[in-house]
């Protein structure tokens, strides 16, 4: 089922989908850690989790990000280098402090009612 419009939130642990589609359940993703002596493990770990959470966007038409600044901006930077298509329907971001569910759902309506109607997105999307 291809949801039209949904809100990521994340950080460096956890990841939600939530599709602002009535029908659709919300998705949770968290990070999982496979700890080692290697050095910079840690990134190979975020690559995972960034790269599950690409997948998980696969049936997404367009998504608003959501998340600390320092979160966001690592997952764009994946994104960008590793899976291009996926930042073409990334919509605009919100640097947001682990919201409810609720106030993301409104973050995402807003948005997109916005975009809808034609008018500029909020100062800090994209």
């Amino acid at each position: 089922m291809t949801v039209a419009h949904a809100v990521l939130w994340l950080d460096h642990r956890l990841a939600e989908l939530h599709p602002l589609d009535a029908d659709a359940p919300a998705r949770r993703l968290h990070a999982h850690s496979h700890p080692t002596a290697q050095h910079h493990a840690d990134v190979r770990d975020q690559h995972e989790f960034f790269a599950a959470v690409c997948a998980s966007l696969d049936d997404v038409a367009q998504a608003l990000l959501a998340g600390g600044h320092q979160a966001t901006a690592d997952f764009m930077r994946y994104v960008r280098k590793h899976r291009p298509a996926v930042e073409a329907r990334i919509a605009g971001c919100e640097i947001v402090d682990h919201p409810s569910e609720r106030e993301l759902l409104a973050l995402g309506r807003g948005h997109f009612d916005r975009l809808a109607r034609g008018l500029a997105p909020a100062a800090t999307d994209r």
